[in-house]
């Protein structure tokens, strides 16, 4: 049988409680409480139970309506005397003989009926909440992706910057070395001749220009 995750926190809480909180006894009178409401705790003390030591039974149903504990153990002659602790999870009427043993795992048959009575606080017919039900999830991508994808952006951009900076640097070169042509060598002497600020040396300059320039072309060097 399938436990609502809720039930199953509740169970596993008060047996939590249980096996670490001891309840000290409340005046003289030893208590002997047998009609508690559900959840809540309930004692039952110097109850004389005859033959060799009882042990609370090793819990291994998580959906057990009673939770016990045995808080403390005494001699009693040839019988042993118990202060008991229990919750009751479930409404109802239970035998604590159901959740002890024998620590010599002898026969119970000589016990009587140790007989207690669950009360349930809410009127019947409550609704219990849903069982919650596990979904899935879309993947996102966990940490492993993401120092891939981090890592590959980083090697693009890095690819990126070493090419820009060198793609850079050779058009840089190439204009360094570039050699100035005819037309430009030609365009402050011709700005010169216009605006009437030619003087001879330039002129002659100007002259051997032209002329290195046509001898080249017509190849009569």
């Amino acid at each position: 049988m399938t436990i609502a995750p809720t039930k199953l926190l509740l169970r596993l809480c008060v047996i939590i409680l249980v096996m670490t909180i001891s309840f000290a006894s409340a005046g003289d009178a030893p208590r002997d409480e047998r009609s508690p409401s559900v959840g809540m705790s309930a004692r039952i003390e110097q109850i004389v139970l005859p033959g060799s030591e009882l042990v609370v039974k090793p819990i291994e149903d998580y959906d057990s309506p009673v939770i016990v504990r045995i808080v403390e153990t005494y001699p009693h002659g040839d019988a042993f005397r118990y202060d008991m602790i229990y919750y009751g999870l479930d409404p109802g009427t239970y035998d604590l003989r159901d959740y002890l043993q024998r620590a010599d795992r002898t026969s119970l048959d000589d016990l009587q009926p140790i007989n207690i009575e669950v009360r349930a606080v809410l009127p019947p017919g409550q609704i219990e909440p849903h069982k919650l039900n596990a979904g899935e999830h879309p993947s996102l991508g966990g940490y492993r992706t993401l120092t891939i994808v981090l890592g590959v952006n980083w090697v693009l951009g890095l690819l990126l910057i070493v090419f820009y900076r060198r793609g850079r640097r050779a058009t840089g070169d190439e204009t360094s070395v570039a050699t100035p042509c005819l037309a430009d060598r030609l365009r402050p002497y011709v700005d010169d001749a216009i605006a009437g600020k030619l003087t001879r040396n330039q002129l002659a300059q100007l002259e051997r220009m032209l002329l290195a320039h046509w001898r080249g072309r017509l190849g009569l060097e």
